[in-house]
């Protein structure tokens, strides 16, 4: 498709802010007004726009996709979302680590258990560590925290948090991403530690690598996206 507009432009409307092409606002791919609760996410979102050539890149505008997924989807039933981390949240990565005798074991703990620890002290919650594949399901409390927390969440703020959890397959480095602090470059190192370490043993693959790249791209957006959403405001 060509480009069909000269001017993107950012405005404020009721309930938050809009892009506009030449004038005309945006609607969701569901048919619904794209406003977006704060300006810095509408500009993330503008600047997707200002970026395409004559040529539109469709697979460009990853941003305005979580944008359309949190109106459309999320708004709609932002307690389905919240239960789909919650399984997350019940089988955490980071808490399942090698058994003690391995040498993959002493990487988790130095990798995964800072962030746990701190996780459960900014959260208000007690994460159960297991050795090996065997289930050992999360204190009760724990659970209803984050139920609780997950339930609080904006839906746009929960579209990112759906990408970054189930990328890292941790609800603790979801969390932990958008906190406006947070190191995302050590919680991705951490989220594809697994994986690294299999590469480290065995030889890196060139086709592993580029989906490993692509998914560290994709993580990178959503933390983004989420800090537009929160705009730097604390809990």
């Amino acid at each position: 498709m060509k480009r069909f507009w000269k001017e993107v432009a950012v405005e404020p409307v009721v309930g938050g802010w809009r892009v506009t092409l030449d004038g005309r606002p945006i609607k969701t791919q569901g048919g619904t007004p794209q406003v977006v609760p704060t300006e810095a996410l509408a500009e993330l979102l503008a600047a997707e726009w200002r970026a395409q050539g004559e040529e539109i890149d469709p697979a460009a505008f990853p941003a305005r996709d979580m944008a359309d997924y949190a109106i459309d989807m999320v708004a709609a039933d932002p307690a389905a979302i919240a239960a789909k981390l919650m399984r997350y949240g019940e089988t955490d990565t980071l808490c399942y680590r090698a058994d003690p005798d391995e040498p993959l074991h002493q990487r988790q703990w130095a990798e995964w258990e800072p962030i746990v620890t701190a996780f459960e002290a900014r959260e208000g919650v007690r994460m159960e560590r297991v050795s090996g594949i065997v289930h050992k399901p999360q204190p009760a409390a724990t659970l209803a925290t984050l139920r609780a927390r997950l339930e609080a969440l904006d839906p746009f703020t929960l579209a990112a948090l759906e990408v970054l959890t189930s990328l890292s397959a941790s609800l603790t480095v979801g969390l932990s991403a958008i906190e406006p602090d947070a190191d995302n470059e050590a919680l991705w190192q951490a989220a594809e530690l697994e994986e690294a370490w299999q590469a480290e043993l065995w030889g890196r693959d060139w086709e592993a690598e580029q989906r490993r790249e692509r998914r560290k791209a994709d993580f990178k957006r959503a933390v983004e996206f989420a800090r537009g959403a929160f705009e730097g405001n604390a809990r």
